[in-house]
């Protein structure tokens, strides 16, 4: 199956929120993004304050957004050039469908 369409999910720190807002609103505003607040578990403690440490989860933002093959590359490119060594994570995931109903 030829994929032509791409969810790209992202996991940022609280204090990148604004910036990466900003960068999206440059690259993706034909298509949009969603943000919203979500909590990071992982076992590596590095990073984390003493309170996160403890609590065993740290906060994050989560930036959703579809992104057609040919912008991919471009917004990754984007994104490694101004955001370099920020412990922002993210993942790619093929579009298999969606629509509005």
């Amino acid at each position: 199956m030829d994929c032509n369409e791409y969810l790209v999910t992202l996991n940022v720190p609280v204090s990148l929120e604004e910036a990466v807002v900003d960068c999206l609103l440059l690259l993706e505003s034909e298509f949009g993004f969603s943000s919203f607040p979500v909590n990071s578990h992982d076992h590596k403690n590095k990073g984390l304050s003493l309170a996160e440490q403890v609590s065993g989860r740290q906060k994050r933002i989560r930036f959703q957004m579809y992104v057609p093959q040919e912008g991919l590359t471009g917004l990754l490119a984007q994104l490694r050039a101004e955001f370099s060594g920020s412990g922002l994570k993210y993942w790619v995931l093929p579009v298999i469908e969606n629509g509005v109903i």
